[in-house]
């Protein structure tokens, strides 16, 4: 099932998570400025939208209220955070998932290709990317993309029996997983830089 597809039939739970676990991914661009792991409450919230608003209004405070930011990739990261959306409802988290899925594809497709900015045609990039076709895009693009797909079909496989905190645990895991090779990479092109 392509990405596009599970995240319209995606629940609630599903949805909060996906999108967190895109912002997971990206948060090295922001550099260590949101402080340790500012989502990790949001992530108990997924489970059943408890204290959700509550949750996102403190992570959302810890990632603006960090170092200011001015590149692209940052300044897309610190918009997906304020694109999430407070009620805990399909139709506002879908739209949020949706824009993170993108942002994170975005974000790593810049990362493909580094010296040489944004991706020529960053729109074919993500149309062959969400349509599944990751063999046509950059190795980190289709990681993200990989990532976003299997972090939605766990959730999907765990929804709604007693193993969805499992569900929930194996996606964070995922995500961590993500974030790990995104500070690689950043390590690695600092390093050439230097």
């Amino acid at each position: 099932m392509s990405l596009l597809e599970l995240i319209g039939r995606a629940d609630e739970r599903a949805l909060a998570a996906g999108a967190l676990a895109c912002l997971d991914r990206c948060l090295p661009l922001l550099g260590g400025s949101a402080g340790p792991q500012p989502l990790r409450p949001l992530w108990a919230s997924c489970e059943d939208g408890r204290e959700w608003a509550t949750r996102l209004a403190v992570a959302r405070a810890a990632v603006e209220g960090g170092a200011p930011v001015t590149d692209g990739p940052a300044v897309l990261v610190r918009a997906m955070f304020r694109a999430a959306p407070s009620d805990f409802a399909a139709t506002p988290l879908r739209e949020w998932a949706d824009a993170c899925s993108l942002a994170a594809l975005r974000v790593h497709g810049g990362l493909d290709a580094p010296g040489e900015g944004p991706p020529r045609d960053e729109e074919r990039l993500l149309e062959l990317a969400r349509k599944g076709g990751p063999a046509a895009v950059g190795p980190l693009v289709a990681g993200e993309l990989e990532r976003q797909v299997r972090v939605l079909e766990v959730l999907a496989e765990t929804g709604g029996t007693t193993g969805s905190g499992a569900g929930l645990r194996k996606a964070l895991d995922l995500s961590t997983e993500g974030r790990r090779i995104l500070c690689a990479v950043m390590s690695r092109r600092a390093r050439g830089r230097g």
